[in-house]
């Protein structure tokens, strides 16, 4: 997997607080990069409301397979493309790249189950967000 494998690329500001003890970004953190990747693609292209949406994206599932270490003040690009879409359930696949490299210092897999805030069960995808999603859709991607 490179750079060029994903049509979605948000630069990520590394800070401070994210390396560890033993002087790199901490591996949770690099789950919180995908978290923030997602969420900027849903409310900008998808017009996911946050605060007010009736249906939201909740995290089922989260892989990540570390390449090589980054520390502040490293600049990353995160790449985001989707791998498989279903009635209510959406799995991404993050690249996060350090500015200018083609190679990934980091992927992740995140799954997505869309779930109606008051009953608390899953729901169809909402139309603007399933777009959205179909926009960066790798249709030939292989397990």
């Amino acid at each position: 997997m490179e750079r060029d494998d994903f049509g979605i690329l948000y630069s990520i500001t590394t800070r401070w607080m994210d390396n560890d003890v033993y002087g790199h970004v901490n591996n949770v953190t690099y789950y919180s990069y995908f978290d923030t990747t997602i969420n900027r693609y849903l409310i900008e292209a998808g017009g996911l409301d946050i605060n007010n949406a009736p249906v939201v994206g909740y995290v089922v599932s989260s892989s990540c397979q570390f390449k090589k270490p980054v520390a502040y003040p490293d600049a990353l690009d995160a790449g985001l493309r989707v791998i498989k879409i279903g009635n209510s359930s959406v799995t991404y696949e993050l690249g996060l790249f350090k500015t200018g490299d083609t190679e990934p210092v980091a992927v992740g897999q995140v799954v997505h189950v869309f779930v109606d805030r008051e009953q608390d069960c899953a729901v169809a995808i909402p139309q603007t967000i399933r777009a959205a999603l179909e926009r960066i859709l790798v249709s030939d991607f292989r397990h």
